[in-house]
């Protein structure tokens, strides 16, 4: 394993984390063969995430000096759970234990604050996320989330998917 340093964000860090979530949303425009995700400047919607949750439950991973990922905690108010959103490694620091190392911190975060449940929710797509969450500890189904496609067009084919519980479904 890489040595992987976490650390709580800082502003100088703004950005370096909007090229890391241009990056995530390179990854779903591919997995969903639809350029359209995340709009012109998708970098941009790091600072929504960044004022949702606020820089302390935004953990940022170092490698060699260098940012090579970071990940969130959105703590639901009152509440017994948080979410882990998201976790983005650079591509070259891929395959190396930042994910494991940030996933980790976020874990750590959430005992730290008493919450009972931790969740993630990749795109059902993300086969390799899965499985990364997987590796990570995550090993429950707390729920799913079902929807029909509107528009339904032919740019953005859907994939026969996984059966649950008898049915077949389109991912």
């Amino acid at each position: 394993m890489t040595a992987v340093t976490i650390r709580t964000y800082r502003d100088s860090d703004l950005d370096s984390c909007r090229l890391l979530w241009a990056e995530l949303t390179e990854v779903h425009r591919d997995l969903y063969q639809d350029p359209g995700i995340g709009g012109e400047e998708p970098g941009q919607f790091f600072d929504q995430h960044l004022s949702r949750v606020g820089p302390e439950c935004i953990w940022i991973a170092e490698v060699g000096g260098a940012i090579a990922g970071l990940t969130g905690l959105i703590v639901e108010e009152g509440g017994a759970e948080a979410e882990v959103e998201p976790v983005i490694v650079a591509a070259a620091y891929r395959d190396h234990g930042v994910g494991q190392a940030l996933v980790g911190r976020a874990v750590e975060e959430a005992r730290h604050l008493g919450m009972r449940y931790l969740n993630v929710r990749p795109v059902a797509r993300n086969v390799k996320a899965v499985s990364f969450y997987f590796r990570c500890g995550f090993h429950t189904l707390g729920q799913l989330e079902m929807f029909i496609d509107l528009t339904r067009e032919e740019s953005r084919p859907w994939k026969p998917g996984p059966e649950l519980f008898g049915h077949r479904f389109d991912f």
